[in-house]
């Protein structure tokens, strides 16, 4: 008889196992040496731990499935209860019921796991939905938020389930989002067209005032038309992209049509004016050779002439007028001036006045030196200061006097 810790082999060739509760007969074996039947049975042994040492590797490396895994244990506890084979079996039970309770934890940390996963599956959804919300309620740059609003859609199925209920509340707050979006944005559109028409009959108006404008030669009143057209085009608003391009390419045709005749006519009327001012200008130079009076009558009638025709010249640029009318008026006012002295000196009742002016200043000079004689004789001080105080007061008077008669003489 041949034996082994886990088994033997009798004499007859029955094999055994010895398990906790006995011996139990695994096979018998008549082909050959009792060692050979014990390897024999020894392999099938050896395969069970095999597959038990798999199934371990995969629970503890893998994400098998738990149901999996039990299914393949229960297997496998059916094959060691069983075994034709040598070995400890008692061991591999309890690898087995090692395996069930290693299950039991993989079990519990995949429902920890799942529990975290709702969690962030939720807080990602709400913030999704939170999102969503927003857009619906303040985003007005209407393509981007369609966009956006398609892409958390993306995100919503592509993020983890919730339970059914909140899942549901979400979905439903997420779509009625998407709604009032599309709402708000229906309504704005709508308004917008609204305006757009608005403002298109408007600058149709604003278009036929123009074109009828546009050959006018009323050039200051018709700029300032066109600069008030401009100002209600501009607060006109705007129309439908078409309609604003075409109505603005005849609006600003009809502008340039008037501008380009007043510039072209303007041109042409500065050059007329450098032309005046170029003859302004030799007819000062004539002027100014007037200068200084010598003469009074003939200056004037030669300046009345040089006058007529300065008039007759016409209007020069602006920028000169001033420059020109200066010196003009710097020969006249010398004129007028002379003029003015010559007249004083030629006016008999001015002379008479000035003649009368003198004779009396004499006379009263001539009195207070006799009084100023009186009181020096006198000794009276106060009475000679009084008289020196006013015929120095007289003589300046009489110097003066003096002076104007000679001019009148």
């Amino acid at each position: 008889m041949s034996t082994d810790p886990w088994g033997r082999v009798d004499e007859d060739g029955t094999v055994y196992v010895r398990t906790a509760d006995g011996e139990r007969t695994v096979g018998s074996w008549q082909a050959g040496a009792p060692e050979e039947a014990l390897a024999y049975f020894r392999r099938k042994y050896d395969a069970l731990v095999t597959e038990i040492d798999l199934l371990e590797q995969r629970i503890k490396t893998t994400d098998l499935a738990t149901s999996q895994a039990e299914h393949t244990i229960s297997r496998l506890r059916e094959a060691v209860t069983g075994a034709h084979a040598v070995g400890d079996l008692d061991g591999l039970g309890r690898r087995l019921d090692g395996l069930n309770s290693l299950l039991g934890e993989r079990r519990e940390q995949l429902k920890v796991a799942r529990d975290h996963a709702r969690v962030a599956a939720r807080e990602v959804k709400e913030r999704i939905v939170a999102e969503a919300e927003r857009i619906a309620t303040e985003e007005t740059h209407w393509k981007n938020g369609g966009e956006r609003l398609r892409q958390l859609v993306e995100e919503w199925k592509a993020a983890e389930r919730v339970d059914r209920p909140t899942e549901t509340a979400l979905w439903k707050r997420l779509s009625s989002a998407r709604n009032a979006f599309t709402k708000r944005r229906k309504s704005y559109f709508s308004h917008l067209e609204v305006e757009r028409e608005s403002a298109r009959s408007e600058k149709e108006r604003l278009v036929a005032e123009a074109e009828a404008m546009s050959g006018s030669t009323d050039w200051s009143t018709t700029a300032a038309a066109y600069r008030e057209l401009m100002r209600q085009w501009k607060l006109a608003g705007r129309a439908s992209r078409d309609a604003e391009e075409e109505l603005w390419t005849r609006f600003k045709g009809a502008q340039d049509e008037f501008f380009s005749a007043r510039s072209a006519v303007f041109a042409e009327r500065d050059a007329e004016f450098r032309e005046h001012a170029e003859a302004k200008e030799k007819l000062l130079t004539e002027a100014e050779r007037l200068l200084p009076v010598r003469d009074v009558r003939t200056c004037r009638q030669s300046l009345r002439s040089i006058q007529e025709r300065w008039e007759a010249i016409g209007m020069v640029p602006r920028d000169s007028r001033e420059r020109l009318e200066g010196r003009l008026r710097k020969v006249e006012e010398a004129v007028r001036s002379a003029e003015e002295s010559e007249w004083r000196r030629t006016n008999p009742e001015a002379r008479a006045r000035a003649e009368a002016t003198v004779a009396q200043l004499r006379s009263s000079i001539e009195q207070l030196e006799k009084r100023l004689e009186k009181a020096r004789n006198a000794g009276r001080d106060k009475d000679v200061k009084d008289a020196e105080e006013a015929l120095t007061a007289r003589r300046a008077w009489l110097a003066e006097a003096e002076h104007t008669l000679s001019e009148l003489s």
